[in-house]
């Protein structure tokens, strides 16, 4: 891959910069033994966390020999939106391996279970100077493609070292981390200027990132590429497998999707509202953590529900149905008749509501949708998403809506047309990196 004119030199620290920049590599110091509890405090409820450890600092097996375009996803949400990304890649660039890193375990499960072995998986490594160092040295690869809103100092100031690209796609930068932002403002100015493309979600995203200091040649609005995906075979196929086994076909389905804790309860007594109306209505209740299964399947069961996991079900559906398996929530959403949108009664940010939308599912989310405040707008724009201020307000919409069926299906036939006419991001985002050129073969 030649260098790109793109790609731009490494800048003139912005003022303060080199001080915060000293800073910062004085407080990663003192946080090395606390990120290393954390993980193995988070390994005790999660086991992945403890897998691939040395990939974490920098430790990767990369035995390709070429040099790979790497695409970084956080989770499991950001993979989901860059699958279009990463399948245009690899038919693009067939000469050239695609290096996959996530943060999470659900990231690297949806990885795998997206693309097997056609790309390379590791975890990105932690911000750690030497970690960084030690990753770039193995991999070197021609670019680096960012989902959403990933900046990491030591990071993008190695590949401006590097004279590696990097391009951050689907960006997206909330009022709260645009505030945290400028906390430290030189510092991210010079994070910024190591960006050779910023491609935004919208207007609002894109002026927080020239407040902060981007280059506004370097900005541009391409829109959500969440709102292009669409469902595939396979989902439609899981969701019709599991109607017929779990004996769904007559029965109402509420579905509470990834809930976070503080948020179950109020999704169980929303279901108990819903069944003193629909008495053969299902609960189906995904966390958003797969780690916390069990115990809201106690929760359930000590509020006297017939309750089972979904890995352990295979006959008719209980009461309650807690979601276990990971990388299954898309085809549950098949299965539903009104959605709720879990980390929105919470101070999450809540999740992205385009997935059950794309199912023509009636969409119901709390207050606290800051991490997605342009999506949901988008859908209040069609009056196709309900806010409710709270789980006694979620109790009586979600009774409502399942009550009246013609007015739930209308509901999710305008997300499903709010989705529609929301297209085409993924097109512009691609003809931004073909053009800019940050991927070119050698």
């Amino acid at each position: 891959m030649p260098q790109s004119s793109a790609n731009p030199p490494v800048a003139d620290l912005p003022k303060n910069a080199g001080l915060l920049f000293a800073l910062y590599q004085g407080l990663l110091l003192i946080a090395w033994p606390f990120i290393a509890l954390r993980r193995r405090w988070r390994t005790r409820r999660e086991p992945a966390y403890g897998e691939r450890v040395g990939e974490r600092y920098g430790d990767i097996a990369w035995t390709d020999g070429r040099r790979p375009i790497w695409l970084h996803a956080v989770s499991a949400g950001e993979v989901l939106a860059a699958v279009p990304v990463v399948e245009w890649l690899l038919a693009t660039y067939p000469g050239v391996p695609v290096l996959v890193t996530t943060t999470t375990p659900t990231g690297a499960s949806e990885v795998l279970s997206r693309f097997g072995g056609r790309v390379t998986h590791c975890y990105a490594p932690y911000d750690f100077p030497w970690a960084v160092r030690r990753f770039f040295s193995v991999v070197h690869p021609h670019a680096l493609v960012i989902m959403e809103t990933e900046l990491w100092p030591n990071l993008l100031a190695a590949a401006a070292r590097l004279r590696i690209p990097v391009a951050v796609i689907n960006a997206r930068l909330s009022a709260r981390s645009a505030r945290r932002y400028r906390w430290i403002g030189g510092l991210t100015r010079q994070m910024l200027d190591n960006v050779a493309l910023i491609a935004c979600q919208s207007a609002m995203h894109r002026e927080r990132f020239v407040l902060l200091g981007a280059d506004t040649s370097r900005v541009s609005v391409t829109g959500n590429i969440k709102f292009d995906q669409s469902l595939d075979v396979a989902h439609r196929r899981t969701a019709a497998e599991l109607s017929a086994r779990w004996q769904l076909a007559e029965r109402p389905v509420l579905l509470g999707a990834s809930t976070h804790e503080g948020e179950d309860g109020q999704v169980l007594d929303a279901y108990a509202a819903v069944r003193s109306a629909r008495s053969s209505a299902c609960l189906v209740l995904v966390p958003r953590h797969p780690v916390r299964a069990a115990a809201i399947l106690a929760m359930a069961r000590r509020r006297g529900w017939n309750a089972a996991l979904q890995s352990q079900l295979d006959g008719p559906a209980p009461d309650v149905v807690v979601g276990d398996v990971m990388g299954s929530l898309r085809a549950l959403y098949g299965l539903a008749d009104v959605a709720f949108i879990g980390g929105s009664l919470v101070p999450t940010g809540g999740h992205n509501p385009v997935e059950a939308a794309v199912w023509g599912v009636p969409i119901v989310m709390g207050p606290h949708v800051f991490n997605f405040e342009d999506t949901v707008a988008r859908f209040t724009e069609h009056d196709a998403l309900v806010i409710v201020t709270d789980g006694a307000a979620l109790a009586a919409t979600a009774a409502d809506l399942l009550a009246h069926t013609a007015a739930a299906r209308a509901l999710g036939e305008k997300a499903f047309q709010a989705v529609s006419e929301n297209t085409g991001a993924l097109a512009r985002t691609l003809e931004l990196l073909t053009a800019l050129p940050l991927l070119v073969t050698e």
